[in-house]
């Protein structure tokens, strides 16, 4: 199946691939045992934040970052966490406080982000198409099942 032609079929759920490898269905499957091709997930995926994965230790998101936008200054003070891009390019920006991020890198398919607990961060899209990535927890920071389809939808919530 073309990606142009998945686009009709992603509902607020997670990625599942079907036994033809080539169907997603989109739902958080946690805390059951589950396996998917988490590259082409992330490519496929076209909302801001989908948990596909939420265990008791562990918790695993698809994100999409729109040309020009950002994940958004962030902390986590109890929580790990690990971001891979899989498709786009990009600038983390990563410090102990708000006011003094110097740690700054460059970012782009196949980087791996590792984000201490505690850590002020934000990953920014500089690339022309959107930002593509997944990203785990530990623990799990979002709610089991969390949809947020656009980052305003995330600043609702608190995210």
């Amino acid at each position: 199946m073309e990606p142009a032609d998945f686009r009709h079929m992603v509902q607020p759920e997670s990625f599942q691939q079907n036994e033809n490898n080539n169907e997603f269905r989109i739902r958080d499957y946690g805390p059951q045992p589950f396996v998917l091709n988490i590259n082409e997930a992330a490519k496929r995926n076209n909302t801001y934040r989908t948990a596909i994965w939420t265990g008791k230790h562990l918790q695993v998101t698809l994100m999409s970052i729109n040309v020009g936008d950002d994940i958004g200054l962030e902390i986590h003070p109890g929580t790990d966490q690990f971001l891979r891009i899989e498709q786009g390019q990009g600038i983390v920006r990563m410090g102990k406080s708000s006011n003094d991020l110097n740690f700054e890198r460059r970012v782009s398919d196949d980087s791996a982000i590792m984000v201490p607990a505690g850590t002020w961060h934000n990953v920014i899209n500089t690339g022309g198409i959107p930002l593509k990535l997944y990203s785990i927890y530990a623990p799990p920071h979002h709610p089991h099942g969390t949809v947020e389809v656009t980052k305003a939808d995330a600043e609702v919530t608190g995210d």
